[in-house]
Formats: structure tokens, C-alpha cells, sequence
């Protein structure tokens, strides 16, 4: 019978496992991903269970803790063990994306669902972003445009040469944002400066804009599988109207011959981040699902 006790916390020591728990069976949402539960650990506690060639995760945080689908092949009676443990615990059975809900509701009929909006993944056509051609674009088109026409600007690579200067770059940026005052904030700047730390043996790539020499934005990726290119960190100095445009669209240019889709995560039910992304016209969407507790209860026994 599984317990909570099965459960190990994640840390960066861990990668190995989850490298080759990947090479069998690649993840398709941020939220899967080892670099993301690992770098963002303060503001929620990732465990983990490995057992039958598959990996459980345990996530708290202050709104509650969820036991996430198992990652791997499908296996029913696993799957069981997993409901069986939520609903004894009174935790939410959740993060599942869609052909593991239509599994679900194949194999357990009488679960019932209810989506994760704030959790959907943006997934964009990565040539999209970097020619952002037709009329869907015009209006990030004149602003990347009036940005160009303002700002010389250059682009690298993130490597060991610029990281001091990246890290200055992200000084400066909590700053600007006031990172103390909001605790998501703030919690996004551990994250950063944690995968900064780490950029190498996570396998991190990234992308930073020069203005007069000074780097005022940067972008943080990976390869998820092998067709998509997840972006967790963008951010620029408030002083340049566009930047955001330019080293979004930069970005896109770099990992347009790697990968057909960008992945830029969630929105987090933030109004205005929401606005953002749709903005973009994302070509689909990762859906995310939990299960309602009364019918996990009821199927469980």
C-alpha cells in the first residue's frame, strides 16, 4: 500500500533518474519537467516515487497538496494504488493531461473531471513566433518595429563568459519588479537565480539581448522532447518599450530549426500574463486536469 512515506524530495542529485525516466517516456508539460519541480522547490515541495518504471509526484504548496498522474506507461492497477492513496488522504488526484483522462474515464467510468485552466500550457508554432507574419501580428509587429527602429541591439548565447553579467542583469530586474513585495515574485526570483546556478547541469540554452553593450534581457529554455522548446524564464528591463517582443522573437529565431513548437508554460490565472500569451495566438494548448474528490471516493471504495 502506498504512504507518503514512499515519497523522497527532489533535489538536483536526482537528475539522473529523471534523464532516463525521459528517454522512455519524454514529458509534455512544464510542470513535468525535472528543472522546473527542481528550481522552484521554496515555493513548492516536489516528491517523488519511483516504483514500477514509473515516477508519482507529490506537490504542496500553500493552496493544497496534489498527487499527479504517474508518468509512464499506463498502468491501471498503479493508477488504483495512486486514487486509492488520495482519496484516503484527502489530497487532490490532479495533473493529468488529456489522453491520460481519456484513459481514466475508459478504465474508470465513474470518475468525473474538472479542468485546471491557470495550468494550461501555451504551445506555439515556433516559426509563428519568429516571423510573426500576417494580420494576426500586426500590432506585436509595429511594436518589435518601433522597438528596432529605437534600440541597436545584439544577442548571444548564455554561457559561463556572461553568466556574472546575467546575474547582474537579474539584480537588476527584481529590483525594478520589487520582488520582496510579492510572495510569487519573489519566489520566481529563487527560481531563477537557482537554474542560473545550476544553467549547466540542468541543460539549460539561453539567449541574451544587448543594448550599448549591457545586457537588458534574457531568456531561459530547454528541449522538452522532440518536438517542442519550453521557455520558463523571459524577462526585460522596463527602460526599453518592445523588448519583451524583440527577445521573444529572437528566441524563437534560435529554436526554430530544433523543434516545430515553442512551450511558454502556464498563466496562472494572472489576468494580465493571460492577456500576454494569448496575444501570441498559441497554436493549442497542454491541458490539465484533477479528478472531483466525491467521485474518486465513490470509485475508489
Amino acid at each position: 500500500m502506498l504512504s507518503f512515506d514512499d515519497f523522497k524530495k527532489i533535489s538536483i542529485d536526482d537528475k539522473p533518474i529523471f534523464e532516463e525516466h525521459y528517454r522512455k517516456f519524454p514529458p509534455f508539460h512544464s510542470g513535468e519537467l525535472f528543472s522546473t519541480m527542481v528550481s522552484w522547490g521554496e515555493y513548492v515541495e516536489y516528491r517523488y516515487l519511483l516504483i514500477e518504471n514509473s515516477i508519482i509526484i507529490l506537490s504542496s504548496d500553500a493552496d493544497g497538496v496534489v498527487l499527479h498522474h504517474p508518468s509512464g506507461k499506463f498502468n491501471q492497477d498503479l493508477v488504483k494504488q495512486v486514487m486509492n492513496l488520495a482519496a484516503r488522504e484527502n489530497v487532490i488526484f490532479g495533473f493529468i493531461k488529456k489522453g491520460e483522462k481519456i484513459l481514466l474515464s475508459t478504465h474508470f467510468p465513474f470518475l468525473t473531471f474538472a479542468e485546471r485552466r491557470d495550468f494550461f500550457d501555451y504551445v506555439y508554432r515556433a516559426s509563428d513566433l519568429a516571423t510573426l507574419s500576417g494580420t494576426k501580428y500586426g500590432k506585436i509587429r509595429n511594436r518589435l518595429n518601433k522597438f528596432t527602429k529605437n534600440f541597436a541591439y545584439t544577442t548571444e548565447e548564455i554561457s559561463e563568459k556572461n553568466m556574472d553579467e546575467v546575474r547582474e542583469f537579474l539584480k537588476r530586474w527584481c529590483l525594478w519588479k520589487d520582488c520582496g513585495s510579492d510572495v510569487l515574485l519573489e519566489n520566481e526570483r529563487k527560481a531563477i537565480l537557482f537554474s542560473m546556478a545550476h544553467f549547466f547541469d540542468l541543460g539549460l540554452m539561453g539567449l541574451a539581448l544587448r543594448i550599448n553593450g549591457t545586457i537588458q534581457a534574457i531568456a531561459v529554455y530547454e528541449k522538452m522532447n522532440t518536438d517542442t522548446v519550453v521557455v520558463h524564464f523571459e524577462k526585460g528591463s522596463p527602460d526599453f518599450d518592445g523588448i519583451y517582443k524583440a527577445i521573444n522573437m529572437e528566441t524563437a529565431n534560435r529554436v526554430q530549426h530544433l523543434v516545430p513548437f515553442i512551450d511558454r508554460e502556464e498563466d496562472l490565472g494572472i489576468p494580465g500574463l493571460r492577456q500576454a500569451k494569448l496575444s501570441y495566438q498559441p497554436d493549442h494548448f497542454i491541458e490539465i486536469y484533477y479528478v472531483i474528490q466525491e467521485s474518486l471516493r465513490t470509485t475508489t471504495g
